[in-house]
């Protein structure tokens, strides 16, 4: 199961986010405990003052090849687990988040 859906006027994703994670990348997709998926992302950003927020919101925006307004936290802006909408075209975010995961699959698995 994809870790987004079609929103009013775009996309929402649910993110794991790690902060200090020593680089700025999308990891792929993850299952939790309670069966949800989730985008796995890291960023080198500290989770402090929104810090890490702000370099969730660049790096997603920067990987789809959208604005970076047009990406925002919804909720969890205080939590690893996070809810983000983007804005845009519903079925051109999800082949962009497809084609993204397509393109960083990791080896070995």
């Amino acid at each position: 199961m994809d870790p987004w859906r079609p929103a009013a006027g775009g996309l929402t994703v649910a993110l794991r986010v790690t902060p200090r994670g020593g680089r700025d990348a999308i990891d792929g997709v993850e299952t939790l405990s309670d069966g949800r998926s989730v985008l796995k992302v890291r960023v080198r950003a500290i989770a402090d003052g929104g810090e890490a927020n702000r370099a969730v919101t660049e790096l997603l925006a920067k990987a789809i090849g959208v604005t970076k307004k047009a990406v925002r936290i919804t909720s969890g802006t205080t939590a690893r687990l996070k809810q983000v909408a983007i804005d845009g075209d519903a079925s051109k975010l999800d082949q962009a988040l497809r084609d993204l995961l397509a393109a960083h699959k990791p080896t070995g698995t």
